[in-house]
């Protein structure tokens, strides 16, 4: 760019000589008219010399003077402003390289309105119009005017580039986030210890991701996987507590995730061990009317029939007094009967057959209290033929220590 501009300025400096040397010849014409009669040059485009006598614009050779004077000034006030480009661009040629600076970095508007961008284009007419002679020296104007095209797309692709670049890096944060909740998802299926680090992980993104339901679901899930893995009572407590109240949370955040319906639903579950029996009923209430709009959000999901299926279990098996204390603060207490536990964990074997161990059991449980023994048999045979993989599971095997012994098995 700054050598096409130094050509350019040679090109300028020829034409300002040739306009002098014009008004010169010019000058001299008009001191010769004054003769009685004059010789005028008919010039050719190979610059021969006729005896002709020369018109100009019609002019014969006794013309007007004061019209060859106007021609005259014209040709002088285009010399001036070919001196005052000149210094235009003698002035921008300081900060040419500043200029060139910030062409690369992609300010191109600054570029654009700069003097010397002004004046380029007529001072190149100019110059090309008035010495030609010299195109075998160097490029044409037209070759220049060529380049400078060329270097003002190559930085309009460069701004292109940038808002790429630009783009791109908007999109890190989300890929960024992404890939750190697919290394939640994996630490939660891990080792006692990997779940503890899942749970440390998310405690430390929650400043900056804690307004997204995404993150506060995945942390509900976290309090209340630990909640199965903690040995103490008030560990365990303290971990449902905040399972519900993050839990709780993310439902608000996203009314429409299935996930965030089901971890606060389990949340309550498991605060159902530890509260009054009012509190017990009310975060029953609430487990089933979550899990309820699980189902709804994902319809296919063996989980959330699975939790229905132990609600219905649960209620079915509810004590007289819990019973008349749910009739006393809510209206009516909770109805559910071991036939609707039955269809939910039916369910689960329609849409993931061999579920978990956790699931046969309760089949077993429910045959066998509806009297379908043959039924519970087989089911209880299923449950024992699985391996325990989780917590849950671990906790159904010591059932159907004695459910075994019951269906003489």
């Amino acid at each position: 760019m700054a050598q096409a501009d130094s050509k350019v300025l040679v090109l300028g400096a020829l034409a300002g000589v040739a306009g002098v040397s014009l008004a010169v010849m010019c000058y001299q014409g008009f001191r010769s008219s004054r003769r009685p009669s004059w010789a005028g040059y008919r010039l050719s485009h190979t610059y021969e010399q006729g005896p002709d006598v020369m018109l100009v614009d019609g002019l014969s050779p006794l013309g007007s003077q004061a019209e060859v004077l106007e021609r005259l000034e014209a040709l002088i006030q285009c010399v001036s402003e070919l001196k005052n480009e000149m210094k235009a661009l003698k002035s921008a040629l300081p900060s040419l390289q500043d200029q060139v600076r910030e062409e690369l970095m992609g300010h191109g508007e600054v570029r654009r309105a700069s003097p010397l961008h002004r004046t380029t284009p007529t001072r190149r007419k100019r110059a090309t119009s008035a010495v030609t002679s010299t195109r075998t020296q160097g490029r044409s104007s037209e070759e220049a005017e060529s380049e400078g095209g060329y270097i003002t797309a190559l930085t309009d692709s460069e701004d292109e580039e940038l808002s790429d670049e630009e783009q791109r890096v908007e999109e890190q944060p989300a890929d960024k986030f992404s890939n750190f909740l697919e290394r939640v998802d994996c630490l939660h299926q891990g080792t006692e210890s990997e779940k503890r680090d899942a749970l440390s992980i998310l405690l430390e993104q929650k400043e900056e991701f804690g307004q997204d339901s995404e993150l506060l679901w995945r942390l509900a899930r976290a309090y209340c996987g630990l909640h199965d893995l903690s040995s103490t009572l008030n560990e365990k407590k303290d971990y449902a507590e905040n399972g519900k109240k993050i839990g709780e949370e993310a439902v608000r955040l996203n009314p429409t995730s299935a996930e965030s319906h089901r971890w606060y639903a389990i949340a309550c579950g498991l605060m159902a061990e530890y509260d009054t029996i009012q509190n017990k009923i009310k975060n029953g209430y609430l487990f089933k009317d979550h899990v309820d709009k699980c189902i709804e959000l994902k319809p296919q999901d063996p989980t959330s029939y699975y939790l229905l299926g132990r609600w219905c279990y649960s209620v079915a098996q509810l004590s007289w007094i819990e019973r008349k204390v749910a009739a006393t603060l809510f209206g009516e207490p909770p109805s559910a009967t071991v036939e609707d536990a039955l269809r939910n964990f039916l369910k689960v074997e329609e849409l993931h057959p061999r579920y978990s161990k956790a699931n046969y059991t309760f089949l077993t449980k429910c045959y066998k209290y509806l009297g379908q023994i043959e039924k519970a048999k087989k089911m209880c045979e299923d449950a024992c033929s699985m391996n325990a993989v989780s917590k849950e599971d671990e906790e159904a095997q010591k059932e159907l220590e004695y459910l075994c012994p019951a269906l003489g098995l």
